[in-house]
Formats: C-alpha cells, structure tokens, sequence
C-alpha cells in the first residue's frame, strides 16, 4: 500500500521523539515547519534539546548539515563565503561558506551583532547568496533553523523585526516533565545523535513541500484567517498587528499542518493549530515586558483573539 504524506510525518516525529524525549507537538510543528518550506526559531534556555532537534531534522532526511556557532566577532563571509585569490591562475575562485547546505543551524543566532544577522536575509527570503555582483543559488530543500537565548542572557542582541519576519514559525521546547527528566537520567548514555539515522532522503521532503503546496484553502478559511489578522491590528494592547506577508505564513504553515489529518484542504482548526507558533513573533506588544515574558503574552492575545473570533463551520 502506497505511503502517504501522513505516514510518512508520523514516522518521522516517532522517530524524532527517541531523540527529543517528551516533545511530541513541538515535534510536530517542526515537521510542518519544513513541510511547508519554512525557516525555524527555536527560542529557549540553554540547554534543552535545540541543537539535538534541529540535527536531528536534517539527519531524517539526509540532508547536507552545517551548523554556525554565532558569536560577537562572527563576519557576514564567515557565513557566506569569500572569494579567495589563486595566485597559479591569476583569479579569484569564491569558497562557498556554510550557508551552501541544506540545513543550517543559526546557533545562538541573537550573539551576532545585526550586520553579520543581516547576512541570512536574502538566502532565507530568496534561496540564493549574492556577493560582488554574482548570484549563487543555493540548495533545495533549504532551511535555517535557528536558535536563540532569551533577552535577559548577557551578550545577547534583539533580532530585528526583518529578521524574525523571516522565520515561519517559532517555538519553545521548555524543560521536561520530570518523571520524562528522570527517565532520562537513567536510561541515557553518550550523544543520542550517534546513533540516530535516516528514515527518508531529501527527495521525501521535496514530496511533502509539494503535497503542502497542492492543499487547498476555501474561501471561508481565507477570511477567517484575515479577520484572524485584522484583529491584531486593532487590539488595544498590541502596538503592531500582523502583516500581509504574516497571513501568508499563517496560510503555509496551515496547508502543511492539514497534512498530518490527510486531508487536501485547509480547516479553522489547521489554521488555530499553527496561530501561535506562526504569528507571536510578528507582533509588538504595547508593554515593555522582554523574552518568555513577550512570549507567554503574546501567545496569551492571540488565543484570546482566536476565541473571540467566529470560525466557519
């Protein structure tokens, strides 16, 4: 019997989750994050399981990994590249820097001053480098997965709206229950990744982005999903509503998240399973409160905003 799409991201989060124990629906959000060709924000402390869920990722379908450690002194060329004269020839060869894989991990992304974050812009809005009046493209699928400490960590820079616009959905893995903690420190010995293979190639996720891209959104969803949006804009604890561009995120990731139902249209339900993850980030708040804290309340308003809202039947 022929796999489906389903199938296939059940499999996967199964898979996923010997890994990243006790994280089933950040799992899944992940898988629909690349299902839906997007770039990931993973937004948290130190120390619970980013790096090991975002290798994890591309270990799943075999993707081509490199993973950038952001610090203070890191340069746009660290990440791009550099055109390196060769003397023997008398030209300049450009060295493809580690931007060119399939997956990158932006680690502790927010330690990079803005001119070395502004270097990801054009090749997570539009797959391709450009550099001394040359186009390189990149390879597909292509994702940056990033990661990033809160605000209140020292040597840590605010992302620019630009930025996280450019980000589909972010999310936060929190800490474990602890009877799963617990379990944890018993069971584990040596890196978890070490033994973690494959259960698909990159040619299974081209299969997934493009069965997203065939979902179908009725027009009653559509609207739902702008009144979703015009009333961010006129919340009166929220500065700045969503944008257009936000909207068509939201509609992404929704069409990728009606996957995991079979289906080959998009419900109310997909586009509120995705509302948080793919839209907290886009809004400014009227209040000064930083990190988690943003984070929590503005998950708080747009649940708020969801109830108050009128779905379709």
């Amino acid at each position: 019997m022929r796999s489906t799409p389903r199938d296939l991201l059940e499999k996967l989060q199964a898979h996923l989750g010997t890994i990243v124990l006790g994280k089933p629906e950040q799992i899944r959000l992940a898988l629909t994050c690349l299902a839906a060709r997007g770039h990931l924000l993973l937004e948290d402390v130190p120390g619970v399981g980013k790096t090991t869920l975002a290798e994890g990722l591309a270990r799943c379908f075999s993707l081509s990994f490199a993973r950038v450690q952001f610090t203070a002194d890191l340069l746009p060329s660290d990440i791009l590249g550099t055109q390196i004269f060769v003397q023997s020839q008398a030209r300049f060869d450009f060295r493809p820097g580690p931007i060119f894989h399939q997956v990158v991990l932006a680690d502790e992304l927010n330690r990079a001053p803005p001119r070395t974050q502004s270097a990801l812009l054009e090749a997570m809005g539009q797959g391709q480098v450009s550099l001394d009046g040359v186009t390189h493209a990149l390879p597909q699928p292509f994702s940056v997965i990033a990661t990033q400490n809160p605000l209140d960590l020292a040597g840590t820079y605010p992302l620019p709206d630009s930025q996280l616009d450019r980000f589909l959905l972010r999310l936060s893995l929190g800490h474990l229950d602890p009877a799963v903690e617990a379990k944890l420190l018993v069971d584990r010995r040596g890196e978890p990744l070490h033994a973690f293979s494959a259960m698909a190639d990159a040619a299974a996720l081209s299969g997934l982005q493009v069965a997203a891209d065939r979902v179908q959104v009725p027009p009653d969803v559509a609207a739902y999903a702008v009144r979703l949006a015009a009333a961010t804009r006129e919340h009166t604890d929220i500065e700045r509503g969503v944008s257009t561009r936000a909207v068509l995120s939201l509609m992404s990731a929704a069409r990728a998240h009606a996957l995991w139902d079979a289906r080959d249209f998009v419900s109310p339900g997909d586009v509120r399973g995705v509302l948080v993850p793919a839209l907290s980030h886009r809004l400014l708040l009227r209040t000064s409160t930083q990190g988690a804290f943003a984070r929590e309340e503005a998950a708080h308003l747009l649940g708020e905003i969801a109830r108050r809202v009128g779905a379709p039947r």
